[in-house]
């Protein structure tokens, strides 16, 4: 399968509530407006913002939003009333993290890589792609 795009389709129980949120105190970049929706930059996919639901949002679910500075991020989030969940703190994967959630209480996880970590580093580098010299299911040599 050739993925094109991304997107997280997320059905509020308040649409405009939700919309002010992800607009206004988050701050993230419009897309899309559509009637009945909006669609959010976030990154390298998107976040659409759409229609109504009657029911919570599952805890076995969040979203992952990177950032360049966590501190100044979590700083940003609290001044603007954002709800925490959990507090800033280095993971035992080493990534920084903290919980925040939505009105409806969908989590979100703000996330930033420290330097040194392994998600900083090109891993294109540490594995071979196939080639003809090297097809598909023959071990490649890895370069040191």
């Amino acid at each position: 399968m050739e993925v094109l795009s991304s997107r997280v389709l997320l059905h509020p129980t308040d649409l405009e509530r939700s919309t002010a949120f992800y607009r206004d105190v988050l701050g993230l970049a419009v897309h899309r407006e559509f009637p009945g929706g909006t669609v959010f930059a976030l990154g390298g996919g998107f976040l659409e913002v759409t229609g109504h639901s009657e029911s919570s949002p599952s805890v076995a679910v969040a979203v992952w939003l990177q950032v360049r500075d966590l501190a100044a991020t979590a700083a940003e989030l609290v001044h603007r009333g954002v709800r925490v969940l959990r507090e800033p703190r280095r993971e035992p994967w080493g990534l920084d993290e903290m919980w925040i959630a939505d009105p409806d209480g969908f989590r979100l996880v703000i996330v930033e890589v420290p330097a040194g970590h392994p998600l900083r580093s090109d891993q294109r580098a540490r594995t071979p792609t196939p080639t003809s010299e090297h097809p598909v299911g023959q071990e490649l040599p890895v370069q040191h």
